[in-house]
């Protein structure tokens, strides 16, 4: 099947052969037709497999067919969870629409107000927006959304995560509500369920099994080591290797911040992003990325979403992840657009249950490297505090004991 096969109009197919896309993704194919019939579409696809050309195209060919004259109003909108996402989707929907007439534009938090109402008193037929800055858009009565054809909620399990619902279900309620509603999301949890039945209406189900086809492409590897030495086992794996980029995961803000002062203390020119950096600093961070000012990405997870680098040679997991889904979604950032990609990651005793829940979810075992100048040497697990003032919980612990390094530590 091409793109030719799913009806799409001339202008967009024009759009598409000269992005150098063909063969539409397996989330593409299940809906976009879905979508231009008008049914609400339930979508659970991970990052990495053409989601947002699965819903742009489709919205792009339903305004094309009901295009107006006249002053242009919002009649599609795509809300985002990230800054780095809303720009993403946006780039997006004005690639695929470079041969029409139809106007795209973004709103979000973290930059001056006055830019957007500009580009919002020319007219937009797309709007992507993350809902903090939409809502108060919309509290200002800056954005209408009388006739808003068509919604889509993307990336909906960070949405939730983040803390947007109520944002989400003030923005809905203003407006009409003879819609289209789209939801889309990496993962399913019973909070994206519940929602998905709010708003949807005999809604299309659609899911593409993704974990293991997205990480049979990556080369995975696994160093066990002691947390006080990942930091020295990360700049021998920097400069031993053939890295051309590297995108780094840490848990918090604070630990990227720390990260980012001992690679660039070490020679080697690194970037950071996460909430509490600016959205001018961000979005220079990783244009310094992509651009190979820097060769190193520090982010936190939920800042990553809406990074997307077709050339990424490395992914490594600083710390691992609490989820194992979001290992998935951390390494699904290498292995892009047909090139190879290779994950490392750094895993100290507290984590280490969570690698057999990775390869329990992907189906497959993780490369163990043993020849790190860093082996693990303290195999039990950090005391927990004690959560009751009870005898038998103060006995003293028998002493961490020291293994060899050619000891397998599964």
């Amino acid at each position: 099947m091409n793109f030719k096969d799913l009806n799409l109009k001339k202008p967009l197919l024009d759009a598409l052969e000269k992005s150098g896309y063909t063969e539409p993704t397996d989330i593409q194919k299940k809906a976009i037709l879905p979508i231009i019939e008008g049914k609400d579409v339930l979508g659970c696809a991970q990052t990495g497999t053409g989601k947002t050309a699965a819903f742009a195209l489709p919205i792009l060919d339903k305004l094309l067919e009901n295009d107006i004259s006249g002053k242009k109003e919002i009649r599609a909108l795509v809300l985002t969870p990230t800054r780095e996402l809303a720009i993403q989707v946006r780039d997006n929907f004005r690639k695929y629409s470079e041969f029409t007439n139809l106007k795209s534009g973004v709103v979000l938090g973290g930059v001056n107000q006055k830019s957007q109402e500009a580009v919002l008193k020319k007219g937009v037929d797309i709007l992507v927006a993350t809902p903090g800055r939409l809502l108060d858009l919309i509290n200002q009565r800056i954005v209408k959304l009388n006739n808003l054809d068509i919604l889509v909620l993307d990336e909906a399990d960070i949405m939730l995560d983040m803390g947007f619902i109520n944002d989400v279900k003030k923005i809905i309620k203003s407006a009409k509500e003879e819609k289209q509603t789209l939801l889309f999301s990496a993962t399913m949890p019973n909070e994206v369920k519940t929602l998905a039945n709010t708003i949807l209406k005999n809604h299309v189900s659609i899911s593409v099994e993704t974990e293991t086809a997205t990480v049979e492409k990556i080369d995975q590897s696994l160093y066990y080591v002691d947390k006080q030495n990942k930091t020295s086992l990360l700049m021998d794996i920097l400069n031993e290797n053939e890295i051309k980029s590297a995108l780094i995961f840490t848990r918090t803000k604070h630990g990227a911040n720390k990260l980012t002062k001992s690679i660039n203390s070490m020679g080697i020119r690194s970037e950071v992003i996460h909430g509490n950096k600016s959205q001018s600093a961000r979005v220079m961070a990783l244009n310094n990325f992509k651009t190979g000012k820097s060769k190193v990405l520090i982010a936190t997870d939920i800042a990553s979403r809406g990074i997307d680098i077709s050339e990424l040679s490395h992914v490594i997991n600083y710390e691992m992840p609490e989820k194992a889904e979001t290992y998935v979604h951390r390494i699904g950032r290498t292995g892009r657009a047909g090139f190879s990609g290779t994950a490392i990651s750094l895993c100290n005793i507290d984590e280490k249950k969570g690698v057999q829940v990775i390869e329990r979810l992907t189906n497959q075992p993780i490369t163990e490297q043993e020849n790190s100048k860093y082996p693990m040497k303290h195999f039990e697990l950090t005391p927990k505090k004690n959560t009751f003032n009870n005898k038998n919980n103060n006995r003293s612990r028998r002493p961490g004991k020291s293994i060899s390094q050619n000891t397998k530590y599964r």
